[in-house]
């Protein structure tokens, strides 16, 4: 698979929003190690490997485990996630597929749970935010770095 183009130098203007946007999550209050784990699970949602592999990458400096980087994807399965982390997972799944079924009543009352109104807002756009990302990347077939060139 080749880069279909370079969405930065496509559209600069834009492009200088949405990184201001995306500073903003990330400096939004929520737990860094919270941002890394929900960014990488929409992106293993969608399917977007520039972003798997990025913030997989970022969580593993920050110091999250490799074990639980694995098991993001299979999160309901696994132990090592606590309560707050799992209500993130579902609502990360439900906003990421929300054509599918929605966000259930039940769904925002679980998460009201573990996370404050404003918690929840800055989620939700934490969630939107890599879902552009997602879109962008896979879209425009961004390529993630190759450690062994002989994969490639």
């Amino acid at each position: 698979m080749k880069p279909r183009l370079n969405f930065y130098s496509a559209a600069p203007e834009l492009f200088k929003e949405v990184r201001a946007l995306n500073k903003a999550v990330d400096e939004c209050g929520l737990e860094m190690s919270l941002l890394h784990l929900i960014k990488l699970r929409a992106s293993q949602i969608n399917g977007c490997s520039y972003c798997v592999d990025m913030h997989s990458r970022e969580a593993r400096h920050d110091g999250e485990t490799e074990q639980r980087l694995y098991l993001v994807a299979a999160w309901k399965e696994s132990p090592l996630f606590s309560e707050r982390e799992r209500a993130a997972f579902a609502w990360v799944e439900a906003v990421t597929l929300i054509s599918k079924d929605g966000v259930s009543d039940e769904l925002y009352a679980k998460t009201l749970k573990h996370f404050s109104e404003q918690e929840l807002v800055k989620l939700t756009v934490a969630v939107g935010m890599i879902n552009i990302w997602n879109r962008l990347c896979a879209s425009f077939h961004a390529i993630h770095p190759v450690e062994n060139a002989e994969a490639a």
